[in-house]
């Protein structure tokens, strides 16, 4: 058994489930996988569990239905505490994310001194493949409303390519983090960062999806700008100690 594990949330993903799985296995440091899949309908779990008798590092967490991205993460992290993994990583399953790059997260946490490590998209340029001009602009300036909003000096704040430590998730209150969407990577990251935690963000080449469908919406972005706000306000009124 290893102490690094990748989450990685599912729902309706069976164009890409295996291929991502066999590639974190194939890599060059042992990784074990928890798939947390939201009952999807195109038979997703039936893949994994189907892998699962090759694999003996490879997990699943299944849930009654579709219950949003943060709430999948939560439920993952819970699990991942309660068998005491030390690294536990966020990565989607539609290869956006290159897996090699887990290498280089586990390694800015492991021995370059962060507690948080962020696959970043903006920390060097803007270095994203296949995304529609319009979608690169919301996304480029989502992150910088988000810095100037909060005061966090991250260049990606909405990245969902990820590596936490252990302290990191045991000094969160996991059950305060309100938001269920995409800004739950903001949040996530500025209690981080409110706790005085180191935070890394290590450049990659995010490649948008080529196999199944995106599940980004306008809903979505604008849970992300009005949320900024009640966040950092909501701040000011909690304390944020370390033991």
């Amino acid at each position: 058994m290893t102490d690094r594990i990748v989450i990685i949330p599912t729902y309706n993903e069976k164009e890409n489930i295996e291929a991502i799985i066999r590639k974190v296995f194939s890599l060059d440091i042992d990784f074990e996988i928890l798939i947390v899949e939201d009952n999807s309908p195109d038979g997703t779990a039936d893949i994994v569990k189907g892998l699962q008798k090759e694999f003996s590092q490879l997990h699943i967490l299944e849930r009654k239905g579709k219950l949003g991205l943060g709430t999948a993460y939560i439920d993952g992290f819970k699990w991942c505490l309660a068998r005491h993994y030390n690294y536990v990583f966020e990565m989607d399953a539609d290869f956006s994310h290159n897996p090699e790059d887990l290498i280089r997260l586990h390694d800015a946490c492991a021995n370059q001194g962060g507690d948080l490590a962020i696959g970043s998209r903006y920390v060097s340029g803007v270095n994203v493949v296949n995304w529609p001009m319009g979608r690169v602009l919301m996304s480029y300036f989502a992150s910088k409303y988000v810095r100037f909003v909060t005061g966090m000096k991250v260049h990606d704040a909405t990245a969902g390519f990820i590596c936490y430590t252990r302290k990191v998730l045991e000094t969160i209150e996991l059950n305060k983090i309100r938001f269920i969407g995409y800004a739950f990577q903001i949040e996530m990251k500025f209690t981080t960062w409110k706790y005085g935690f180191n935070i890394i963000e290590v450049p990659i080449i995010f490649t948008d999806r080529t196999e199944g469908t995106s599940k980004m919406s306008g809903g979505i972005f604008n849970e992300a700008v009005w949320g900024v706000i009640k966040m950092k306000l909501r701040s000011y009124f909690r304390k944020y100690n370390r033991a």
